[in-house]
């Protein structure tokens, strides 16, 4: 997500945006079904009323949310693929562009990626998961047609991959580890690993990836 300018946005807009960056450090750190429509009102520093002239409600927040999330991981994948190179290093650079997305804004990477919403999502966030399974689904699928990618489901493999990465992007987002930890560079080798055939080099570490200390 994109960091917000205030300076060129009306007061309405401002109003709406401090109501979303509100929104989603309650949301990140007590939990949606814990905030309250008071609390963010609150904490965006306008009244409960003014917050309904711009959202139905704490849902419609969420969602709001979380498409914008979905966009900027969406963004990173295209960002990936449009350097070019072979599928392995395309998954580096998107797992390590994941990885400094958590370090820099925790709370967007949790929002889609970390915490479950289940029902709480309406249809065109749902679609704009689906946008981004999807799209790194392709990408695997691309590394299949290469022969890097291991025979099978394209889908299962993509998923595979983005489990481990989710695990070092889970301890990021809690400041266990810095991006530049060690288990960073292990744990997206991991991913790798995961998905490689037997003919693919161990790459997703990438070359230009920093160790930091231990655990």
């Amino acid at each position: 997500m994109r960091r917000i300018r205030f300076a060129a946005m009306s007061t309405a807009d401002l109003t709406r945006q401090r109501l979303i960056r509100a929104a989603l450090e309650l949301f990140t750190a007590g939990g949606y079904h814990a905030t309250t429509t008071p609390q963010i009102a609150k904490k965006a520093g306008v009244a409960e009323g003014t917050m309904y002239r711009h959202f139905d409600g704490k849902q419609e927040l969420l969602n709001e949310l979380y498409r914008a999330s979905a966009r900027w991981a969406m963004r990173l994948i295209e960002e990936a693929d449009a350097r070019g190179g072979a599928v392995p290093d395309r998954l580096a650079r998107l797992g390590h562009a994941l990885v400094a997305g958590a370090a820099r804004d925790p709370a967007v990477v949790q929002i889609f990626l970390l915490d479950r919403h289940g029902a709480l999502l309406d249809a065109e966030s749902r679609e704009a998961a689906n946008a981004f399974r999807i799209a790194l689904e392709r990408l695997v699928a691309q590394g299949k047609a290469e022969g890097a990618v291991r025979p099978g489901s394209a889908a299962v493999w993509a998923g595979a991959w983005l489990a481990v990465v989710v695990q070092a992007l889970d301890r990021v987002v809690s400041k266990d580890w810095t991006e530049t930890h060690a288990g960073v560079r292990l744990s997206l080798d991991a991913a790798w690993s995961a998905v490689a055939s037997g003919k693919a080099d161990l790459r997703s570490g990438g070359q230009d990836s920093r160790e930091g200390g231990g655990s």
